[in-house]
């Protein structure tokens, strides 16, 4: 992989994952919680989202070969649904194919949320798995699948920073703070989603080259 190939995927994953734009959440699921029960969920949360991530780009390729989708298939379709996010980020608001206001109810009675819902689906949902296998389906060679889960591996870490940091990040940047920074992280997830459904038709129709 090249530099900005690296840079690339590290932008579109931590995009489409949004740690910043899970704060507020965050923050509202754990209001009357310790400090130290806001730690011990951040760190589950952020494990958890990492290996969702890492399962899905070393085996995300043979799901599909086993239910026969094509990659421009898939490519195209998953194009449209990280459009769909990116719209939802572009208005600041959390996408229901991310979080639906049911599963925020119901995590409100959950003793543990952080594998259910802020790893799965806010964190790693349809959007971000379909990302890391793309991406995957492109980094054949040994080290290429290194760098890949190296990305995964960083983008992990920030979500386990910006959780720990969520109430004095909060604070700091305040609501317009972070919708400015989910509308930027949108922009560019929308770029992104827009070549994933051009690279697919490309390949559905050749006619289009």
């Amino acid at each position: 992989m090249e530099p900005t190939e690296i840079l690339k995927n590290f932008t579109g994953i931590l995009s489409i994952v949004n740690p910043i734009g899970a704060i507020p959440i965050f923050i509202g699921l754990t209001s009357d919680w310790t400090q130290k029960q806001r730690n011990r969920t951040a760190n589950i949360t952020a494990l958890s989202t990492s290996i969702i991530l890492l399962i899905s780009a070393f085996l995300g390729n043979y799901v599909l070969k086993f239910f026969g989708i094509r990659l421009s298939s898939f490519q195209v379709g998953g194009g449209i649904l990280l459009l769909l996010i990116a719209i939802s980020m572009l208005h600041a608001k959390v996408s229901h194919a991310k979080h639906t206001p049911q599963e925020a109810q119901e995590a409100e009675d959950m003793e543990s949320i952080g594998v259910v819902p802020l790893s799965m689906p806010l964190l790693a949902g349809p959007g971000s798995i379909s990302t890391v296998i793309l991406y995957a389906h492109y980094a054949q060679k040994l080290h290429e699948k290194v760098i890949l889960a190296g990305i995964i591996i960083s983008v992990g870490a920030l979500v386990w920073l910006s959780l720990r940091m969520a109430v004095p990040i909060g604070s700091r940047l305040g609501a317009t703070g972070i919708n400015i920074a989910v509308r930027i992280l949108g922009l560019i997830l929308a770029a992104i989603s827009v070549e994933f459904m051009a690279a697919g038709l490309k390949s559905l129709f050749p006619v289009l080259r």
